[in-house]
């Protein structure tokens, strides 16, 4: 899979075929010893982000599953560690099992409303991809959870964030609140601390909306949205709330 921007329309769009896979890739987390911690967060909730909206598409499946469980377990586990303590050899190791992880769960099962609102953010204001998507993270998986919160609660318990014993309510309203605190702790900064003109976002929003719903991935979202209410969406973005 390969991403080009259309510079007239400022929308990201995906070439899809075997054109654009590798044959072969070096999974080596050393590599990653010497990236920034800035880098190294934005990838990281990048990845959690595949391996939760693989679990809850509206595609997913048996294989699917079972990857992004094993994704979100270990994402959760070493995430923080790994941009805080950037040689500590376990946590790279982890984060880079759970990316690869979540990458297969996703390329069987698809991605959700996150990577459609992100797309559009990264396509108009050059944001980079994962950044975008932590940015949007906690407001869509709030916006989500009532779609299936029985879904969303078995991804809290797997991340580690909600007990055996939750309610389903409870075990979500945990999981979000761990979203929003790893925002927080990994210093993720909204559209407008980025430095985004709001003049220029806001402007945006309806035709940011319409590419969002264009991509088709928020057609498998467990609630899928309307234009106006992905506006609405991106507009809580903005102003950092859930």
């Amino acid at each position: 899979m390969t991403v080009i921007t259309d510079t007239e329309s400022d929308e990201k769009m995906l070439m899809m075929g075997p054109g654009a896979q590798p044959d072969v890739a070096v999974v080596d987390s050393e590599l990653t010893h010497s990236v920034p911690f800035r880098t190294t967060a934005d990838t990281g909730i990048d990845a959690y982000t595949h391996a939760l909206e693989a679990f809850v598409s509206a595609k997913r499946n048996p294989y699917s599953d079972a990857l992004a469980t094993a994704a979100m377990t270990k994402a959760a586990g070493a995430l923080r560690t790994a941009c805080f303590e950037p040689l500590n050899g376990e946590a790279r190791e982890d984060m880079m099992v759970a990316s690869t992880l979540a990458g297969w769960a996703f390329g069987n099962s698809s991605v959700c409303l996150v990577h459609g609102m992100s797309r559009p953010i990264g396509g108009h204001f050059h944001v980079a991809h994962g950044l975008s998507n932590a940015m949007l993270l906690p407001a869509i998986t709030a916006f989500s959870v009532p779609g299936d919160a029985p879904r969303y609660a078995q991804a809290a318990r797997v991340t580690g964030v909600a007990e055996a014993g939750d309610s389903d309510s409870a075990a979500c309203d945990k999981l979000v609140a761990w979203l929003v605190d790893t925002n927080v702790a990994l210093e993720v900064p909204t559209p407008e601390t980025y430095g985004i003109d709001k003049d220029a976002y806001f402007g945006a929003l309806p035709v940011m909306a319409e590419q969002a719903l264009a991509s088709g991935s928020p057609g498998n979202n467990p609630k899928v949205p309307g234009k106006d209410e992905i506006v609405g969406l991106y507009k809580k973005v903005w102003e950092g709330s859930v």
